[in-house]
């Protein structure tokens, strides 16, 4: 986190950097509570984002952070699911649909096994998925396990996306994402550009 500060730091001086450590699972470790690093005369701090310790209430409000509700603090992870599944039910945009399903399956597993989150959340909807898709393709060709690693990185990006269609902030983007401000932002020139294919062609 140190050395990330100083290089971006070098890259743009003028920006004020929030550095943030995301962790998705509960543990004893004593590291999910340290927020600092001391080495000599060097003393770093960064912020500690514990999921199981978030409201799941928020992550509801967002389509972006529906795939990490399970995972936030609640007493019935699969009846959370089951909500979330009802709110994916709801989303208009297909495409949009497909990969937030797609997603919450991906992120689900780490708390829920696969009978639960096939049951709750429908297959034909994240078969339509580019991340399901792309999954299957690096499975097929370089085993599951590179390929579930492929398409957790395309989850990212994806649920980025869907965070900044419903004009969540940059930096609250790379908060719960885990990506960089660099990334996000060119997450959001990519957003712009699709919005602006979509409204030139139904322009035309």
């Amino acid at each position: 986190m140190a050395d990330y500060q100083l290089r971006l730091y070098r890259k743009f001086p003028e920006k004020q950097i929030h550095q943030f450590v995301i962790y998705l699972s509960p543990s004893q470790s004593r590291l999910v509570y340290e927020n600092t690093f001391n080495i000599g005369r060097l003393n770093h701090e960064f912020n500690i984002i514990r999921l199981w310790e978030q409201p799941t209430e928020i992550f509801q409000r967002y389509q972006g952070l529906l795939p990490f509700a399970v995972l936030t603090n609640n007493q019935d992870p699969e009846e959370t699911l089951r909500q979330v599944a009802r709110q994916i039910e709801n989303i208009e945009d297909k495409q949009v649909q497909s990969n937030v399903a797609a997603s919450t399956a991906i992120i689900s597993g780490i708390a829920l096994n696969k009978e639960i989150i096939q049951r709750l959340l429908r297959s034909e909807i994240m078969k339509e998925s580019v991340i399901y898709q792309e999954i299957l393709l690096e499975g097929e060709a370089k085993g599951l396990a590179k390929g579930e690693a492929k398409g957790l990185a395309k989850a990212s990006n994806q649920i980025a996306l869907n965070m900044l269609r419903s004009n969540i902030a940059i930096d609250l983007v790379a908060k719960f994402t885990g990506l960089t401000l660099k990334q996000v932002q060119k997450l959001q020139k990519i957003s712009v550009k699709q919005s602006q294919t979509r409204k030139d062609s139904k322009s035309k």
